[in-house]
């Protein structure tokens, strides 16, 4: 009677007679609502998202044999600038205004950095060009300068970092036009 009273009235062959249940005996469970969304929806849904990304993005046009513009064909472009012969003169340099700024260290203490740049052109037209752009040029370089540390400055392998950024910075303010180099002709630090 005690057992009945908690809820053990239900006693299994297993604790009746030792031998084993079989399938027959047990009821079969019922999948729930979350599970089948768990592991059958969501796989479902998860595979044709990335199918539809992968077909949206290009990633199965070479599955699809499908060509890209331009693929097989030539196409011309329409507003291209016509090819100018190569330059052959002597070298073609623009001087960017010398500049002094503050470096970033952390400190109340100031460290300047005093700075003479060249930067060499690919034909004498280009200088102009360049010339209009100098506050463009000066501006990029500031931004830039003022963020190093004097860590960064240390070494060849800093100095070859220095020039790379500063002629992407040239660049970007002179594009179409693409400087050859940044040539530094002064490169002081004071602490």
């Amino acid at each position: 009677m005690r057992g009945s009273v908690l809820g053990w009235d239900r006693v299994t062959s297993m604790e009746t007679d030792g031998g084993g249940s079989t399938d027959a005996e047990l009821p079969r469970k019922k999948l729930s609502g979350k599970k089948i969304v768990l592991f059958i929806v969501l796989p479902v849904v998860l595979i044709v998202a990335g199918a539809a990304a992968a077909f949206f993005t290009g990633a199965l046009d070479g599955l699809l044999g499908k060509k890209h513009e331009g693929e097989g064909e030539h196409v011309e472009e329409e507003h291209k600038e016509p090819d100018l012969p190569p330059y052959k003169g002597p070298p073609v340099y623009a001087d960017i205004p010398d500049m002094l700024v503050n470096l970033n260290t952390g400190e109340r203490r100031a460290t300047l950095l005093k700075l003479g740049i060249s930067v060499e052109l690919n034909r004498p037209e280009e200088k102009a060009t360049v010339e209009l752009a100098m506050p463009r040029i000066t501006d990029a370089f500031q931004v830039y300068l003022r963020e190093l540390k004097v860590d960064d400055l240390r070494g060849s392998a800093g100095m070859y970092r220095l020039r790379e950024e500063l002629q992407l910075r040239v660049n970007t303010a002179v594009a179409p036009i693409k400087v050859k180099d940044v040539l530094i002709k002064e490169f002081l630090v004071q602490q």
